[in-house]
């Protein structure tokens, strides 16, 4: 599930540039209709958090999957602007219900295999991300119709959706009846204890502006890579639909190694290290006049934002201040909200300046990821992240 939504948003954002052009969207216009797409997904989370305990994140997540290849057929073929936004709202609130959905289940899995394996499922995403990156570059490149790739990825996926919903594929604990009551007496006091939602404070605030950072940049650059190559280096579709394949590869192979390093290295040394890739890489990016300076600039970035989210969840996994499950919902509002709001400030930004000028911003915000390493040395001590990690609780 991970790599199908992955590969959606992927498809999704390669041909950006396209309907872009197909409906002579200027910058501004951009940044309403991607805002339009945030809106869907933020209205939807509470939505699939309710419905995911209800009955049960597995099911959500198949369904939310259904309604993204269904959306995202109808974004490839709406005539008209106000149809393209229905479209776009409801494939926002697919992917975003998806998102919460799928992410619950990856816990529950985590749970049943006894360690961590959350950065790999979020590897996978990248994986799908880059296959559907690269599919929308393939046919950009070809002049296949957008409407024509969706449609025919949407197809595609309904196998593997399908697969997906065999009840010996997707059963966890909680999909094969653990009650609730045995599940809530295992829990620590502490964890039944204390606010459902609260915003996070002290060190941990510096935690979630650091995911907001990452996530901004992570946002941004699926929906306004393309972009920026076909506007401001000016190259073909085809090759700008490449620039995000490029982000995505170097990601998912961070992420993969991710464990290892924490361990080897500590969570302040990969974050600062994370910080400076991104740093380096968005300010080659920002000022690159060149295909190839470019894409390296992505490459360095897609590597800088990698690692990042992992280790947030697993700080804030380890607060002082508030419960995991609190402490985790609280910096995930900042990560999620700063994913979805990125693409429209970029294009903002943009219809005010320059693509290129705000594109900078990512300077600014990899400082960041930087700077606020600090807050993440409180977990070093006893080794939280390392023993969580390689599973030795």
């Amino acid at each position: 599930m991970f790599i199908l939504n992955g590969s959606l948003y992927g498809s999704w954002a390669a041909r950006i540039p396209s309907i872009k052009q197909g409906f002579d969207l200027s910058p501004g216009d951009l940044g309403l209709l991607l805002l339009l797409m945030s809106g869907g997904a933020i209205a939807a989370f509470p939505v699939a958090g309710g419905l995911s305990d209800r009955f049960g994140s597995a099911r959500v997540t198949l369904s939310c999957a259904m309604v993204c290849c269904l959306a995202v057929a109808l974004v490839g073929y709406s005539p008209v602007v106000a149809m393209l936004c229905v479209a776009v709202v409801l494939f926002g609130a697919g992917l975003g219900a998806m998102d919460v959905a799928m992410n619950a289940w990856a816990a529950e899995v985590e749970r049943d295999y006894g360690r961590s394996i959350m950065s790999s499922f979020h590897a996978f995403f990248s994986v799908g991300a880059g296959i559907g990156a690269g599919l929308g570059a393939i046919a950009a490149w070809d002049e296949i119709s957008y409407g024509h790739q969706f449609f025919a990825f949407a197809v595609m996926l309904s196998p593997l959706i399908w697969f997906s919903s065999l009840p010996q594929i997707w059963q966890t604990q909680k999909d094969q009846g653990a009650s609730q009551k045995d599940k809530a007496a295992q829990e620590p006091e502490t964890k039944k204890k204390g606010p459902r939602l609260a915003l996070p404070r002290g060190a941990l605030l510096v935690v979630a502006l650091v995911a907001f950072s990452c996530a901004v940049g992570e946002g941004a650059m699926a929906d306004w890579s393309a972009v920026f190559l076909t506007s401001v280096i000016q190259v073909g579709e085809g090759q700008a639909a490449l620039g995000y394949t490029v982000f995505s590869i170097t990601m998912v192979a961070m992420r993969f190694v991710g464990d290892r390093l924490i361990i080897r290295f500590g969570p302040v040394n990969i974050l600062r290290f994370c910080g400076g890739a991104a740093l380096i890489g968005s300010s080659i990016t920002a000022t690159a006049s060149g295909l190839f300076m470019t894409y390296l600039g992505l490459a360095l970035m897609g590597v800088g934002y990698s690692i990042v989210f992992p280790l947030v969840f697993s700080r804030a996994a380890n607060s002082k201040q508030l419960s995991p499950g609190v402490a985790i919902a609280s910096v995930a509002t900042f990560s999620y909200g700063g994913l979805l709001l990125g693409p429209p400030l970029i294009g903002f930004i943009a219809e005010i300046s320059s693509l290129r000028f705000a594109f900078g911003l990512f300077v600014l915000l990899a400082l960041m990821v930087v700077i606020g390493s600090a807050a993440f040395r409180q977990s070093e001590g006893p080794q939280n992240e390392v023993r969580q990690s390689d599973g030795r609780d």
